[in-house]
């Protein structure tokens, strides 16, 4: 029997287990996805080894230690240095990150989009940020400190903290950040957020199956918003792909995960 999981801190929330099990029942595939509470991302390689792992998913805050980690990296994951899915064979790994691809299917509904805001600077930030600019759209970075902004700066785009920000209008904001997965935080001042929405029209949290407070921020400012169970399933269904080599149909993929 093949074993996968997702990796993570917290890990506790995921419902990657439901999605993955379900689709491994509905093609019949001998195969267990499981989630692991791993606290130091440094440790990931030892623990996919040990556990004889043989396909896994990144959540936060690992998703660069899982870049480092890998042997050899594809696609947008080496560009963004950042991976969220990772095959183990032959005691290699390789790395991949399906979040971008994930996160443009689930924009479905939300209309023309010009230039973009994303909140906070991890790995879900880089593959969104460089997705967004490959289909023309641009967009700008706020993050708490300066910390991880080079990374931003360096590749060309306008990253700020908060004390250097000067709002202006963005047609979609987006929360990267963990605030509100496990607390009752912004992912910025309340004020600043403010701001920020006066002139937007769309609102996106990473954060699935649980209105957090930036959304109802959104609301409370006249937002179209959607939390991140759409963007969770697609990046699913293409890693999921990615585990079996993409044999499998997408939407029959996604039909299996959905039901879960």
């Amino acid at each position: 029997m093949k074993k996968f999981c997702v990796f993570g801190n917290p890990i506790e929330h995921s419902i990657s287990p439901k999605l993955h099990n379900a689709a491994f029942k509905a093609f019949d595939i001998e195969a267990n996805y499981t989630k692991v509470l791993l606290e130091n991302g440094d440790e990931l390689k030892r623990y996919i080894s040990r556990l004889k792992i043989d396909g896994a998913n990144i959540t936060v805050p690992h998703k660069e230690a899982a870049f480092r980690a890998c042997d050899k990296v594809f696609g947008i994951a080496k560009k963004i240095e950042a991976v969220n899915t990772i095959v183990q064979k032959n005691g290699r790994m390789f790395g991949f990150n399906t979040d971008a691809l994930g996160f443009f299917k689930s924009l479905h509904g939300f209309g023309e989009i010009k230039n973009a805001l994303i909140l906070g600077a991890g790995g879900t930030s880089k593959a969104i940020i460089f997705a967004l600019q490959e289909r023309g759209i641009d967009t700008e970075l706020l993050n708490r400190s300066q910390e991880r902004l080079d990374f931003f700066t360096k590749r060309g785009f306008n990253a700020f903290c908060w004390r250097d920000f000067e709002p202006k209008k963005y047609h979609l904001i987006i929360n990267t950040t963990s605030a509100g997965l496990k607390d009752d935080n912004l992912p910025a001042p309340k004020e600043l957020l403010e701001k920020i929405f006066k002139n937007a029209k769309f609102g996106f949290d990473v954060i699935y199956n649980r209105k957090t407070p930036f959304l109802n921020l959104c609301e409370e400012n006249s937002l179209t918003c959607k939390d991140g169970a759409d963007m969770l399933l697609y990046q699913a269904v293409f890693a999921f792909n990615v585990f079996f080599d993409n044999i499998y149909d997408e939407q029959k993929i996604a039909e299996a995960m959905r039901k879960a």
